[in-house]
């Protein structure tokens, strides 16, 4: 029920108040006006939602941090990468994107709010497997070009590992994955909820192509048709056409009407450079002197 008052005046001075009422049920524009921005962070998310998502990532036992999205994290935490990405990273809620463990607490989560996830080893990378480990010789690893140093991770017989001891001419390597039988601890905030195709579109983009600026990728969205229009400087990013087939294979799964995704990529002329009037020479006094 709205209720709204109505003044009347007489000479100048406020003669009556009458509170009026009206039983028609608000519309739809002024529920989300009462509703105000409050409500809608608490909007809960589901399965399917587009968000970006920062977080940091650590190991419970030591509280070391071993990955990032946010760029002075990763430099204060030494694990800063030189040319990386640091940007909240998009995440459809549900299709395995990050751990799984981690995938399902996203839906208790709230816009702008930062929380923290505890990962027991068996719902992150698994516990440790002694079994997972082989001491190898020395020379067999240094003849097939590989110098062991302790805590790095090394190719061997197509499988990586970690080196984790070097002595009396043997290497320990450890097959396990870096972080099984870790406790992991993520701090994640998530920064937005996708709402528009266009928007989770151009998300699909960069997720395959995050080297090249998203905003200079043209969108044409028809009916049952996408045009990607491709910027010169993503023409010889590596791996170009496998991104393509990437997004293509995105949008048509987020968006089964979309039929056909068409990459366009045009080759501009090169313009010449404006010609420039040669500079006058100086007149040359021809006066003899008298």
């Amino acid at each position: 029920m709205a209720v709204w008052f109505s003044v009347t005046k007489t000479n100048g001075k406020v003669a009556k108040l009458a509170a009026k009422t009206s039983t028609e049920k608000p519309s739809k524009e002024e529920k989300k006006a009462e509703k105000g921005p409050r409500e809608e962070k608490k909007a809960p998310l589901k399965k399917g939602d587009f968000i970006l998502i920062d977080y940091t990532a650590r190991l419970v036992e030591t509280g070391e941090a071993f990955d990032t999205t946010v760029e002075e994290v990763a430099k204060k935490e030494n694990i800063y990468k030189e040319g990386g990405l640091y940007e909240p990273t998009l995440v459809a809620i549900g299709e395995g994107w990050v751990l799984k463990a981690l995938d399902d607490s996203l839906l208790n989560l709230t816009l702008k709010k930062a929380e923290k996830i505890e990962i027991p080893p068996e719902k992150g990378f698994g516990t440790r497997d002694p079994k997972k480990t082989r001491l190898y010789p020395l020379r067999k690893l240094t003849a097939e070009g590989v110098t062991p140093q302790i805590g790095i991770r090394v190719e061997v017989d197509n499988r990586l590992a970690t080196v984790r001891t070097i002595g009396s001419g043997r290497v320990l390597l450890d097959f396990n994955p870096p972080l099984a039988g870790k406790t992991l601890s993520y701090e994640v905030t998530v920064q937005k909820k996708l709402k528009t195709p266009e928007e989770k579109m151009r998300a699909l983009v960069h997720r395959r192509i995050p080297q090249v600026d998203v905003n200079k990728f043209t969108l044409d969205i028809a009916a049952e048709a996408l045009t990607v229009g491709v910027p010169e400087e993503a023409f010889y990013v590596e791996g170009l056409q496998i991104a393509k087939r990437g997004m293509s294979v995105d949008v048509q799964k987020f968006f089964p009407k979309i039929a056909a995704v068409t990459f366009t990529e045009t080759f501009k002329k090169a313009e010449k450079a404006a010609e420039q009037p040669a500079a006058e020479k100086p007149q040359e006094d021809t006066q003899k002197p008298q």
